[in-house]
């Protein structure tokens, strides 16, 4: 069975009705804080117990992080787990870089 090169996905229909872009939105950005999280922990197969210690904050965050219960996390402490594995945040704009 073909499909026409221009059919619209699912998500796409349903992004067109009117009250479900935004809130499927804010969810979207929940679960991939959540997701990015869990890829990099597996990556260095870091404990639970040795990032919260290393972050400063409690299991508990960052269990809550991870299941997407808790859907915000500040920024400093987004910046040290980022850079306890390594990672550097970047700022861009056009050609311009700034690492953080």
């Amino acid at each position: 069975m073909s499909t026409p090169e221009n059919a619209a996905s699912t998500l796409d229909r349903w992004l067109e009705k009117p009250g479900f872009k935004e809130p499927f939105e804010k969810e979207y950005k929940d679960f991939l804080l959540s997701e990015l999280v869990h890829a990099i922990m597996a990556e260095d197969n870091k404990s639970v117990r040795a990032l919260a210690d290393e972050l400063g904050v409690s299991k508990t965050v960052i269990q809550n992080i991870r299941s997407g219960e808790q859907t915000d996390m500040k920024l400093s402490n987004f910046l040290k787990m980022t850079h306890a594995y390594g990672f550097k945040l970047v700022l861009e704009k056009g050609d311009q870089r700034i690492a953080i």
